[in-house]
């Protein structure tokens, strides 16, 4: 049977831009039809904003790669229009088990609440997440949304100036050039447009190896996160395995740093690998295999002029914890509504600053934790390996040690404290809503909070009095009034102690402000400093 990764699915079409006398401009362009190149382009073409697509390929990615996707990346996928199909497909879990040796030693679950409307994850194998958006950019394109994706478009050059950006773009019948008025880099780990522009990470590179196999086989093992520390079949090392869809189980494998990658890849070696894993008489057929090597590095600053990098482009993780496309796609949510206001005129491009700010904080964040994972999963030193196993040998029996053992911090959205787009936060709220938090989903009725909202600004009036209709800093905000007294999910998320609450919050359902009670002249300031407005004056 065909696999969707062999097939094209945005074949190569000569474009009329290839016969013109002069580069055409267009808006936006984006480079690289990965999730988070797609993802960007459909929150965009969704707001209005012409964007096009250029990828060397012309189908999704081959094998598994990014597997699981976090409740708040699925969030952002509902809003693209592909979080159902996403999670219809997709293998749901919420709770994760942790090995030492031959020991179960303890499990957790990522979402013991109840009242959300998406799980803690989904697994899913990267190329159907591509596909799904690729079919989701097609459906617009075909609504008339300003969308498209060139395939086999390889961009060889790029250049520079003040009010655009020129790109000399390879083809199968040759040469021809575009220009964007705004670039978003989406390239991936070896980005050519970062290469191209003479940029270059800063971080580490771990010493160590892990084998990464997507194998086919019928079994009955629950669907949960297994992760083994020293187990019998990996001696000294880690391993660690995923259910996903069809049949197809996700193993990791340590191997250390001193091998040979090539060969280290080959079904002689990596059979007798997972036959003392899963059994000699276990039947099962290799679908992937790879061999990556922890890295936790990011560039300096994401925004470059008018050239925004996103995703691996911009920063690199280990893959421990699902913190790669996960952040990827918050880095598009995050992006794309201050660029389309931009666009239109409600802001000035100094709210793309915020965009540097906030997404290289979440870097930084999701680095560290990548970090601290990657040091207690490959302990350097024989005194840090005895902390460890001491560790997993109290996580056992007492329940204070397990936060100590980190097999991968799991992701979870970032929360932007201290962000320049932040106002004012009263203390008397929940701690889980302050400003800079993603806003957490609750039910109402038969419905669901965060699917209620907008795609811009909306004002929660929660048990408070509040105008049905808001205008302010020349933008419309969505007003959603909301009765907390028969929903105690939503007071004990959004009120806590206190009777009622306004929330001011963002395009990207984050948190920009919030008062115990209306008052017209606090939500205009927090929404002017929310689109980088100086106080009380006019966007230039």
């Amino acid at each position: 049977m065909t696999k969707i990764f062999e097939t094209p699915l945005y074949p190569y079409a000569r474009h009329p831009d290839q016969d013109a006398a002069t580069p055409p401009r267009h808006k936006v362009v984006i480079l690289g039809a990965g999730p988070v190149g797609l993802a960007a382009a459909i929150d965009l073409a969704q707001r209005g904003v012409p964007v096009v697509v250029l990828d060397e390929n012309d189908r999704v990615s081959s094998g598994s790669r990014a597997i699981c996707f976090a409740k708040r990346t699925l969030e952002i996928l509902d809003r693209l229009g592909c979080g159902d199909v996403a999670v219809d497909k997709g293998v749901t879990w919420n709770k994760g088990r942790v090995f030492f040796d031959e020991r179960d030693i303890f499990q957790f679950n990522l979402l013991p609440e109840e009242g959300h409307h998406r799980p803690a994850f989904i697994n899913l194998q990267q190329y159907y997440l591509e596909q799904f958006l690729v079919e989701r950019v097609q459906a617009l394109a075909a609504e008339g949304k300003p969308i498209e994706i060139r395939g086999r478009n390889r961009v060889e050059a790029i250049g520079r100036h003040s009010d655009h950006v020129r790109l000399e773009i390879e083809t199968p019948e040759g040469p021809y050039e575009l220009q964007a008025e705004w670039l978003i880099a989406c390239d991936g780990a070896n980005s050519p447009t970062r290469r191209m522009m003479g940029l270059d990470f800063v971080g580490r590179v771990f010493e160590d190896n892990f084998l990464i196999a997507d194998v086919v086989m019928k079994a009955d093992f629950p669907t949960e996160r297994w992760f083994w520390f020293d187990p019998p079949f990996n001696r000294g090392q880690s391993a660690l395995l995923h259910r996903q869809p069809d049949n197809v189980w996700r193993i990791d494998l340590q191997l250390g740093w001193d091998i040979d990658r090539q060969a280290e890849k080959q079904p002689d070696r990596v059979i007798p690998r997972l036959k003392a894993m899963l059994g000699e008489d276990v039947e099962f057929e290799l679908e992937w295999v790879s061999i990556y090597t922890f890295q936790c590095r990011r560039m300096a600053k994401f925004r470059h002029g008018r050239v925004i990098f996103a995703g691996d482009a911009a920063h690199q993780v280990s893959p421990f914890g699902a913190r790669g496309a996960n952040s990827g796609i918050q880095d598009t949510d995050n992006l794309c509504w201050k660029l389309a206001l931009v666009l239109e005129g409600g802001a000035s491009e100094r709210l793309l600053d915020s965009y540097d700010w906030e997404r290289v904080y979440g870097a930084d964040e999701n680095i560290m934790n990548s970090t601290r994972a990657t040091e207690f999963i490959t302990p350097k030193s024989e005194i840090s390996r005895v902390f460890r196993n001491a560790v997993l040998d109290l996580a056992a029996r007492h329940d204070f040690a397990r936060p100590l053992v980190n097999s991968g911090r799991l992701s979870i959205p970032c929360i932007y404290d201290d962000g320049p787009l932040n106002t004012d936060d009263d203390a008397d709220l929940p701690m889980r809503a302050r400003s800079g938090a993603p806003l957490p989903d609750a039910p109402l009725g038969d419905d669901w909070l965060l699917g209620a909202l907008g795609s811009g600004f909306t004002l929660l009036a929660i048990d408070t009095p509040c105008p049905e209709t808001l205008r302010m800093a020349g933008l419309d905000v969505t007003v959603l009034r909301l009765c907390a007294q028969d929903n105690p999910d939503l007071a004990a998320r959004y009120l806590g102690d206190h009777p009622s609450a306004i929330y001011l919050v963002r395009p990207d359902h984050h948190v920009a402000a919030r008062w115990t009670r209306f008052d017209a002249a606090a939500v205009e300031g927090a929404l002017q400093r929310s689109i980088a407005m100086p106080q009380g004056g006019q966007n230039v």
